[in-house]
């Protein structure tokens, strides 16, 4: 016998699903090691009546079919940022590395998924890899091999009564020159000075700078800076607002470098941004009210996997997920409970309210493993 639910018994219960955020946050899984916390993922998910496994990518995968309806597809990721954490419950909170960010939002997303016995539909809940990384693998391996669902919730810290609508790209450069060796007093230029002249000159082809909270114009960050008089390394991060030309910058870039060095574009993905009226949207305010909420909507100026999916995926999604995001990374990572289990039941209510979106059938294939998948479609283009 064990203690989890039949998925057709009704809302999971607070022990279950406190044990269960409990567990995953005891097992250490920051970028590229996240197959321990995969493994235990799929075990619960089958217990608690889905149909799960682990793909090719190391994501963990699975779905429960209730009848005819729409697809939904709840996405968080498993991996955390190095470091942790002792798991420790405090005064109605619970602590530990990701209990914000992000596996509490996704432990809520199988929760709801389990415990929601009026959705009529397919709901697949996957945990993605390597989320923290530059480049998702995770979740560019689900684009890749999951046709789109009808519907997509990311999970992310949005606070239990808040709604993510968008979030600005982003653009990772790296700036690498060597020069020979020279004395300093020589007037030629030297490595160090030909990197400062490369962040300059991103900058000169930025609007001026407005801060990083603004969601609609760009912002530079130097995040890295190495070197000296023959050789330098420089990394720069741009925070791109809904239609940057990403590629235009990075000509204009390479033409005031005049040659000089080589820069790399690390990582490129664009900003996305739905709506208010966006059907996901509008069923997790509505979700929210259910729990005596008064939703608000947010844009952030981060990245997440949405941008990811929203590049290839022209279907409706919003991100949501209890918890503070300020306490990403942060050694006061602690998500508190109650916040936690309201948002399990707005996800609960969103999922039954979205049972009344149009589907189609070509993306009702159930789940066959890791071969059993379709190709993407394109996204198109507004």
């Amino acid at each position: 016998m064990n203690d989890w639910p039949s998925a057709d018994t009704g809302p999971v219960g607070e022990t279950v699903a406190i044990g269960l955020l409990r567990r995953m946050l005891e097992i250490d899984s920051p970028s590229h090691h996240e197959a321990a916390l995969a493994r235990a993922l799929v075990t619960a998910m089958r217990e608690l009546g889905f149909s799960a496994y682990v793909d090719e990518t190391g994501n963990a995968v699975g779905e429960i079919v209730r009848g005819d309806g729409p697809t939904v597809m709840l996405l968080g990721h498993m991996d955390t940022v190095p470091g942790t954490l002792p798991v420790r419950s405090v005064n109605g909170s619970l602590y530990g590395r990701g209990a914000v960010d992000a596996k509490g939002p996704l432990a809520a997303m199988i929760c709801a998924a389990a415990g929601t016995p009026g959705f009529r539909g397919r709901v697949v809940v996957i945990g993605v890899v390597e989320e923290e990384t530059p480049c998702s693998r995770g979740a560019m391996a689900i684009r890749n091999t999951h046709s789109p669902p009808d519907a997509l919730i990311i999970g992310e810290p949005s606070g239990w009564s808040s709604v993510v609508l968008g979030y600005k790209g982003k653009l990772d450069l790296r700036y690498q020159v060597t020069v020979p060796p020279t004395h300093p007093s020589n007037p030629v230029p030297k490595a160090s000075e030909l990197a400062v002249h490369c962040w300059n000159s991103l900058v000169s082809l930025l609007p001026p700078q407005p801060g990083h909270a603004v969601f609609d114009q760009p912002t530079a960050t130097l995040v890295s800076l190495n070197g000296g008089l023959s050789a330098a390394e420089m990394e720069m991060s741009v925070r791109t607002s809904p239609g940057f030309d990403a590629p235009a910058l990075v000509r204009d870039l390479r033409a005031l470098l005049g040659g000089a060095g080589e820069l790399t574009v690390v990582n490129s993905v664009a900003a996305c941004r739905t709506t208010r009226r966006d059907p996901v949207v509008r069923a997790l305010f509505a979700g929210i009210a259910t729990q005596q909420g008064r939703a608000t909507a947010k844009l952030k100026t981060a990245t997440s996997d949405m941008n990811t999916l929203a590049e290839v995926w022209d279907v409706p999604m919003a991100t949501y997920g209890p918890g503070d995001s300020s306490l990403d990374h942060s050694e006061d990572e602690h998500i508190v409970l109650a916040d936690y289990l309201r948002g399990i039941a707005v996800l609960s209510s969103a999922l039954t309210d979205l049972s009344d979106l149009p589907h189609h059938e070509a993306r009702r294939s159930t789940l066959t493993g890791p071969t059993g998948n379709v190709p993407v479609r394109t996204r198109r283009n507004p």
